[in-house]
């Protein structure tokens, strides 16, 4: 066995919450076990700045930003992001680089007998799949003398293995009902998982949030004296329009104007583009050198895959991770946005879904848009049944066929939709992950 798979049997040998969700509580998120593993590697979450970010929604599409734009500020900047959409060294980047099969490899032998250590003791339960990626995260990013690490939250905040780190400036992008088994079933207790992140003095810039989860958040800062920052009142945005795979906008922050073009397609990504402006003016207040110049390069350069992406034309094939109804209202939307204009054919969904999301409510968002659906199941272990997926559109009545993969629900709409016909492949990152790398192996 090669050094790398030895690698990654090891890290995945571990309870992993992202495959078996469980409540959130100190019984199976204990902090206490991630200082001691972090005490005995040298606390290298210490070494370089760092910003943390939370949310149910564009946490990861707003981390990106934040990296990108600290990078053309000309700060070497780590991005720590979960889960991979194909490859595991997704998670870990430095100044935009995947860390190498040679640098996982080395750093899990190194990580080994420290995690064993903490495992034998068991002061505080046994250390998971996650904690042992963040921890490898904290240490690549040390290894590669990082000045800043954009750091997102893997689930809630307050007991999540990231919340160890000491952040210049945090965020909680949009909140939904998201994760309800680990989380809680209102929205006031999702938020005060997410503000658990807020840290004494330390800015935090919000998303609009719905009053019940804005009071929260606005209650927390209070509390601990953090400068709260709230899209939709300190900083706003407005649209200036699209063109071909861009979106343009104006943000109004507390520091100036700024106008922007992402790369990254649907009306989501302006809230988020607008809490990342939140984030870098908190850094500039905190004397950190962010030139307007490289907020507006930052922002045109920013790269995030499986996201409203568009990874085909004749058909176009359009990829998104939207796994709960309110990102599905939203990939709606963007469907709509994409399509103005547009003579289109034949339209055709791909969706696949994890076993613990509302599937009826992602259904009922979506159904309308398409002429046939096609349900598939993806490779995860929590990937919900085809059939039990197909159940939920039968209801609307739509027409629907089952299909053993999503490789294999593509390779049908692709025929289906013909070359002026659109197809949507979504309902997790996961079958997102897999869209990729079904549009690789037919490229290549």
């Amino acid at each position: 066995m090669d050094k790398y798979q030895a690698a990654l049997d090891f890290l995945y040998s571990f309870t992993d919450y992202e495959t078996q969700h469980q409540p959130c509580s100190p019984v199976n998120y204990d902090l206490r076990r991630m200082y001691e593993l972090l005490s005995r590697l040298g606390d290298p979450q210490l070494e370089y700045r760092t910003v943390h970010i939370a949310g149910t929604k564009g946490k990861g599409s707003t981390s990106a930003m934040t990296a990108s734009v600290l990078g053309v500020a000309g700060f070497r900047v780590a991005l720590y992001t979960s889960p991979h959409l194909v490859d595991i060294r997704e998670r870990f980047s430095v100044d935009g680089h995947l860390i190498s099969r040679g640098e996982l490899s080395e750093l899990a032998a190194r990580l080994k007998p420290e995690v064993e250590a903490v495992n034998a003791a068991s002061n505080y339960g046994k250390l998971t799949t996650f904690e042992v990626l963040t921890a490898l995260g904290f240490l690549h990013f040390a290894e590669k003398r990082a000045d800043f690490a954009v750091i997102e939250v893997g689930l809630g905040g307050r007991l999540d293995a990231t919340n160890v780190i000491r952040p210049e400036a945090c965020a909680i992008t949009t909140l939904g009902l998201d994760h309800t088994d680990v989380l809680g079933d209102t929205l006031d207790k999702i938020a005060a998982e997410k503000a658990g992140i807020v840290k004494t003095g330390v800015p935090v810039t919000s998303a609009q949030q719905p009053p019940e989860a804005a009071e929260v958040i606005a209650a927390a800062c209070a509390n601990l004296g953090a400068p709260l920052v709230r899209v939709g009142h300190e900083i706003t945005y407005a649209s200036a329009g699209q063109r071909k795979g861009w979106q343009v906008l104006d943000i109004k922050g507390q520091l100036g104007k700024y106008h922007l073009e992402i790369p990254l397609l649907g009306r989501f990504q302006q809230e988020n583009a607008a809490v990342a402006v939140g984030v870098l003016e908190s850094l500039v207040g905190r004397g950190f050198d962010i030139p307007v110049a490289a907020m507006t390069k930052g922002f045109a350069s920013v790269r995030w895959p499986g996201r409203f992406q568009q990874i085909r034309e004749k058909p176009d094939v359009i990829i998104d991770g939207a796994h709960n109804p309110q990102a599905a209202g939203e990939l709606a939307l963007a469907l709509a946005d994409f399509t103005t204009g547009r003579s289109c054919g034949m339209r055709i969904l791909v969706i696949g879904a994890s076993s613990d999301k509302n599937v009826s409510g992602v259904a009922y968002s979506l159904a309308a848009l398409f002429d046939i659906v096609l349900a598939a199941r993806s490779r995860h272990p929590r990937a919900l049944p085809a059939e039990d997926l197909a159940l939920e559109f039968r209801r609307l009545g739509k027409e629907l066929r089952v299909t053993e993969s999503v490789a294999g629900a593509l390779d049908e709409a692709v025929k289906l939709a013909g070359k002026d016909g659109l197809v949507c492949a979504t309902g997790s990152l996961f079958v997102a992950g897999e869209a990729l790398e079904w549009a690789r192996m037919t490229t290549e």
